[in-house]
């Protein structure tokens, strides 16, 4: 029989909110603890596990924790190096959820675990952007670490006062998602950094997010570095290694939420996700109205950017310090796949019944909008706004990004502008 304990970080506090036990992966089950439900109002850890005191089915437990955890060939890469089963996504968790998205780890009663941070070299950091998922993937394991996506991420601590990047090692949260390029998709760290520019101009809450540049500018030298809205950093953060130690704040995808598994991210059959989706901010965001018009302006921008992999993972709800209220988090993971011939051409999720980014048109977000409950003044003066502000916003980002050095910005906005003249 396995047992792992399930930590939540509250307000500062590692507090054991219940435990995952069963003979394998196959059968376990996540419960909460009796302690912690005896306290005055706990609170979930999920949407899709409210607080009760019967155990959840091994498929719920399987799916919540599952989505914590890598995906694709970095989840592949892990599990060979620690000779686990791909599927055991207890045994990975456990080795690495001493640090995910959000404010949950995974320990045994009785772990005793360090806390500090271990400087990198320029060096170091220049291998990172020239080798790949082989490195990232030794660091996740080497810092026990779990981010999800399918990308090579890791996460790193940046002072940015020093310039200088640490990695965190035991149970020390990280500040910074950073992110290598990807082969196969030329200039893809430029693709995001601009399109989240552009997403800020158009109205967009975003992190603060930047470009490593360890050399000229090119695929191999370069790096994508987001800051965690789901870390904080205040007077009240103690000194570990001579450097502030981030609060951790609660967060949980859309995936997670509705219970949805990672491998099921991307809508097949109109399950209708986005109708799900305004029904859980409805129902469970502190600010619904506001929220629900948010989630909308997002979509709307990710068409027009012509970005086909928002799937449900690429939208989160984030939890306040005390868990007392959820709202949705700020946007990440937004680029232009529309510019790669390689990339699909279906979107994550059906606007309007439709999938093919191509056969979406206005009167499509209009149906959208009915299903989900906004009415069709607002929704459309949004899509209006978001359209009529696009083409303007690439061109200031690229212009911005080029007179920082990345001269591949400018050809990637015009590529951006031309894959999506059909709509502009």
């Amino acid at each position: 029989m396995r047992k792992y304990d399930v930590i939540l970080e509250i307000q500062g506090r590692q507090v054991v909110v219940g435990y995952i036990e069963g003979d394998s992966f196959d059968d376990a089950r996540f419960q909460y603890d009796e302690d912690y439900l005896s306290q005055n109002n706990p609170k979930a850890i999920s949407v899709s596990l409210p607080v009760r005191k019967d155990p959840f089915s091994a498929e719920q437990t399987r799916v919540f924790f599952d989505g914590l955890l890598p995906e694709g060939f970095m989840r592949k890469t892990i599990a060979s190096n620690m000779h686990f089963d791909e599927r055991d996504y207890l045994s990975i968790l456990y080795y690495l959820g001493k640090e995910c998205l959000g404010a949950i780890r995974i320990g045994e009663a009785g772990d005793v675990y360090k806390t500090g941070y271990d400087a990198i070299s320029s060096d170091q950091v220049r291998q990172l952007a020239a080798e790949g998922a082989t490195k990232s993937s030794e660091l996740v394991i080497k810092t026990h670490l779990s981010l999800t996506g399918a990308s090579g991420k890791v996460g790193l601590y940046y002072d940015g006062e020093n310039d200088k990047w640490y990695l965190p090692s035991g149970i020390s949260p990280s500040t910074h998602i950073v992110k290598q390029s990807h082969i196969r998709l030329d200039g893809i760290v430029t693709n995001e950094q601009l399109s989240m520019m552009a997403a800020k101009k158009c109205g967009i809450d975003i992190p603060e997010s930047f470009i490593i540049n360890m050399g000229k500018g090119i695929d191999s030298e370069v790096l994508f570095a987001t800051r965690r809205y789901d870390r904080v950093i205040n007077e009240k953060s103690e000194i570990i290694s001579g450097l502030r130690r981030p609060f951790r704040l609660h967060q949980e995808d859309f995936a997670q939420a509705l219970g949805i598994a990672a491998a099921d991210k991307y809508e097949k059959n109109d399950e209708n996700y986005v109708v799900r989706m305004f029904e859980v901010i409805r129902k469970h965001s502190g600010n619904p109205l506001e929220d629900q018009l948010k989630l909308w302006r997002r979509i709307i921008f990710d068409y027009v950017l012509g970005n086909t992999d928002a799937h449900i993972k690429n939208f989160s709800l984030l939890y306040s310090y005390d868990l007392g209220e959820k709202r949705l988090s700020p946007a990440y993971d937004m680029i232009s796949t529309a510019i790669y011939e390689a990339a699909t051409r279906e979107m994550s999720f059906n606007i309007g019944g439709k999938r093919v980014l191509d056969e979406i048109g206005k009167d499509d977000f209009k149906k959208m909008a009915s299903q989900v409950g906004i009415g069709e003044k607002i929704s459309m003066s949004v899509f209006e706004d978001v359209l009529n502000g696009f083409e303007n916003s690439i061109h200031e980002s690229a212009s911005e990004l080029s007179s920082m050095g990345f001269e591949n910005a400018m050809d990637i906005g015009d590529r951006i502008l031309h894959a999506r003249r059909s709509v502009l």
